[in-house]
């Protein structure tokens, strides 16, 4: 299967934009949004199936838009969740582009763990910023409450459900395959 088009990368990357404000409006509904993290899974997905940039601009396009449409992330909380989104993006698709184990799902699991470990500490440093701006105190103990112990589940699902949802979509067809099964052009 030949690499995905522009286009084709373009309609996946809105098609997570708009599971932006999707899924954490039915997750909230749920009482589940601030433990599961659901706005990251589409950012994620977006950066591993279409590369860093497109990524990256899921990572922002997405919370402005939720938030402009729900009011969820508050204008406030976009200010420490957009670096750390646009880094997930980012990340997850650099590292998918460039690593090359053999593994697929080593090479995904690699690109989430590294991608949710650097976006994790962009967050935490654009909300020490914004504390320290406003003269209130920030430490690593709230970065690590905020950023690991309270995203804990949500990671989990990340971890599980991400891995697991690349490979249905090559499977399917949706998406090509990440090392495609060379075909033998010998003659018998």
């Amino acid at each position: 299967m030949n690499p995905m088009s522009s286009v084709k990368r373009a309609c996946i990357c809105a098609l997570c934009i708009a599971l932006c404000y999707v899924l954490p409006t039915a997750f909230h509904a749920l009482a589940l949004g601030a433990a599961l993290s659901p706005m990251h899974i589409p950012v994620l997905l977006c950066g591993m199936l279409c590369g860093g940039w497109y990524g990256l601009f899921c990572g922002l396009a997405g919370p402005v838009l939720s938030c402009a449409l729900s009011g969820m992330p508050s204008p406030a909380q976009l200010i420490s969740m957009v670096p750390e989104l646009c880094v997930y993006g980012l990340v997850s698709g650099l590292i998918l582009q460039y690593l090359r184990t053999g593994r697929a799902m080593l090479d995904r699991y690699a690109a989430l763990l590294a991608a949710m470990l650097l976006g994790r500490i962009a967050g935490g440093v654009a909300s020490a910023l914004v504390y320290l701006g406003a003269g209130q105190g920030y430490s690593v103990a709230i970065w690590a409450g905020s950023y690991l112990a309270g995203t804990l589940p949500g990671a989990v699902v990340q971890l599980i459900l991400l891995p697991a949802l690349a490979l249905v979509l090559e499977k399917a067809g949706a998406v090509p395959p990440r090392y495609p099964k060379e075909t033998n052009t010998q003659h018998g």
